[in-house]
């Protein structure tokens, strides 16, 4: 499919299509407006309760830098997070608590996604030489990064003390549990950096049933496994051998819906496939396109399916195809490339050799809108999961890996190559790297689900 473009073979990453031109720019700075004010209010309703009030407010003064070649990261001097807010965060929205009140948590939690990242002189906690997992697109180390002070920084929330992940401490609380990454390779990512943070006590057996994306791993000693479900769309999709690609937006995706009902532990996440060429089905027609060749179909944003696709997704695991019982979902949020001087197929590149403070850039456009999508319909999954059980979590990436544009591999996933076209790798991260935090949160997570805190 990728013929000498490897980098997008074994990375699914976004086709940075600029959106169809709007006619009149002040018609679009109204309608863009009225739209943020419409979803201002629709987040607010997330909860009746005041526990998403915090995030809700940081939400709209976050921006991403987007994946468009015309749109390049220019850090401006506006705050991540309100820093003379110092009063305690609670809910969903604030690191594992349930906006929408299913009882999983206690209100009042430390927001563990409202921090800094702070120096760590003793970090890595593991090498491309201890460990076997790390894919070689991610493998900086071994490709001659020349900097390595990105590996010395750990996430510090504003309000508490995040414990460094304990692999065995990690393996005692998931003794005869289950847990499941769902989406692309961004997932498959997070997999990998944990299998190599566990790789200091244990390391897995492949007990995986096929040879393609979706792989599995037990740890026998603790009854413990992990497994992962190649799913860039999260919903039934044609061949992703060509694209335009056909999403069902409507309809489960059976490669990972139909597997993951007696899991306890689920990682759902998506975001970048979701900017490449697609054709939109409803109820078994063509409702539309995004940067399709074909004139007379209707041409719909990025926003549309990404909305549809999620919102299918948690109706499965709400009593469809997916309907668990007991078991929780976490929430992944979009985790933003970093590209500057252009998109990844015209020059961009990550150079960066430190962390952004948070006053140093912004989340606007449409990585906002997808950080919104996924707040709302966490919030209608929640208030679903009322009535089925389900359990539902906020695993907020966005505003963490947000401040991180050293950690991306750039040109250093591959040794430079003479007939082939390379591409610099802005979305994936270094492994070890600071993708390893997600884990110190995964770790904070299951010990708040079992009260262990």
């Amino acid at each position: 499919m990728c013929g000498e473009y490897f980098f997008l073979c074994d990375f699914p990453l976004v086709s940075f299509y600029p959106f169809p031109p709007h006619k009149k720019k002040k018609k679009k700075e109204k309608k863009e407006k009225r739209k943020m004010n419409k979803l201002q209010q629709q987040t607010r309703r997330i909860s009746k309760t005041p526990k998403l009030a915090p995030l809700i407010a940081l939400t709209f003064l976050l921006t991403i830098p987007l994946y468009y070649p015309f749109h390049t990261h220019s850090p401006k001097n506006l705050p991540l997070h309100n820093t003379n807010d110092n009063s305690p965060c609670s809910g969903d929205g604030c690191g594992g608590g349930d906006a929408a009140g299913d009882g999983g948590v206690e209100a009042k939690q430390c927001d563990l996604f409202s921090g800094e990242w702070v120096p760590d002189p003793d970090g890595p906690y593991y090498t491309n030489e201890s460990c076997y997992a790390i894919q070689e697109h991610q493998d900086c180390m071994k490709f001659g990064r020349p900097d390595l002070g990105f590996l010395k920084w750990r996430w510090k929330p504003d309000d508490c003390q995040l414990a460094l992940f304990d692999a065995r401490r990690f393996l005692e609380l998931v003794r005869g549990k289950s847990l499941a990454f769902v989406g692309d390779s961004v997932a498959r990512n997070h997999m990998q950096s944990l299998i190599c943070l566990l790789a200091k006590v244990a390391y897995p057996s492949d007990v995986s049933l096929t040879t393609d994306e979706n792989k599995r791993y037990t740890y026998t000693e603790h009854n413990f496994n992990i497994s992962i479900f190649w799913s860039p769309f999260l919903v039934k999709t044609g061949k992703l051998d060509n694209e335009p690609f056909d999403l069902y937006l409507d309809e489960f995706d059976p490669n990972w819906t139909t597997q993951i009902s007696h899991y306890d532990y689920v990682i759902i996440s998506a975001g970048h496939w979701f900017f490449r060429p697609t054709y939109f089905h409803l109820e078994n027609r063509r409702v539309g396109c995004l940067y399709c060749p074909e004139p007379e179909i209707t041409h719909l944003t990025p926003v549309f399916s990404y909305r549809r696709a999620f919102r299918t997704a948690f109706r499965g695991i709400n009593g469809g195809a997916a309907a668990r019982s007991g078991g929780v979902t976490f929430l992944r949020t979009f985790a933003p490339s970093h590209f500057e001087g252009g998109g990844w197929n015209s020059g961009g590149n990550c150079t960066r050799t430190r962390p952004f403070m948070r006053n140093e850039t912004v989340l606007e456009g449409p990585g906002l809108e997808f950080y919104t999508v996924q707040l709302e319909e966490l919030g209608i999954a929640q208030r679903a999961g009322r009535g089925t059980g389900g359990k539902f979590r906020l695993f907020d990436a966005t505003k963490v890996m947000l401040l991180r544009p050293d950690g991306h591999p750039s040109r250093y996933g591959h040794w430079p190559g003479a007939n082939r076209v390379l591409y610099n790798d802005c979305v994936h991260w270094c492994l070890p790297g600071p993708i390893d935090a997600w884990n110190d949160f995964l770790q904070e997570l299951l010990m708040r689900e079992l009260g262990d805190v």
